[in-house]
Formats: structure tokens, sequence, C-alpha cells
């Protein structure tokens, strides 16, 4: 079992920054490879970032590669987040995949994914 808490979201100017935080806890925490999503009102959920189990492979959406930065810490996962623009205005949801871990072609879809956290708002004011 996995738990899994997002923070850091709130209101921000376009062109600002914000980095959000999900802390996770469960025995399987520690061979997890983790991720961000996000979704906004309508949409599907959207694939962010994921952070190899060991660290040693990070994997991006077009759409934020560049200006969004996973990392992990311990317990914590990050997702920093800079020149944010109107468009990402979502809820962000970070995620966990535990072992036996998923093919390549899932990272990038819900289905890889067998924990999930609360979500939390990010909303970006032009």
């Amino acid at each position: 079992q996995v738990q899994l808490v997002e923070s850091g979201g709130g209101l921000v100017q376009a062109g600002e920054s914000l980095r959000l935080s999900c802390a996770a806890s469960g025995r399987h925490f520690g061979n997890a490879a983790m991720a961000w999503f996000r979704q906004a009102p309508g949409k599907e959920r959207e694939f962010l970032a994921r952070y190899s189990q060991r660290g040693h492979n990070t994997w991006y959406a077009n759409s934020v590669k560049g200006r969004f930065t996973i990392s992990r810490d311990k317990d914590t996962v990050y997702l920093q987040m800079n020149n944010l623009k109107p468009e990402d205005t979502a809820v962000y949801f970070c995620a966990a995949d535990t072992p036996p871990y998923k093919i390549l072609s899932d990272y990038y879809t819900p289905r890889g994914y067998d924990y999930w956290g609360q979500g939390t708002q990010v909303t970006v004011s032009s």
C-alpha cells in the first residue's frame, strides 16, 4: 500500500512559479516509480512527468518539458513548475507505480499507476 498527499497548489499569475509536493508513505513507496498528472475541467487526466524508482531516469510530456522538473527527496516527490501559463490551470495529482512495474507505453497514461493522491488545485491567471 502507498498513501499519497499533494500540497503546494494555489493561485499565481502567468510567468510565476510553484513547487508542488507529494508526501508518500507505505511499505511499497521505496520501490515505487512516481509521476505527476493533471486534469483540467472537461478534459482527460494528462501525464506530465515520471521519476524512475531509483532516480536514474525521468520522462516528461512535451507540453511541459523545459518548464517543469520532477524530483524526489526521501519520502517526498516534487514538481517544480516555472513560467506558468493559464493553460496550466488544473488539478494536479501524484501517482505511484509499484512492482511489477508497468510497460513503457503505460507510463504516459493513468492505467500505468496503482495509487493516487487526492489532488491539489493550481490556477494561473493571465
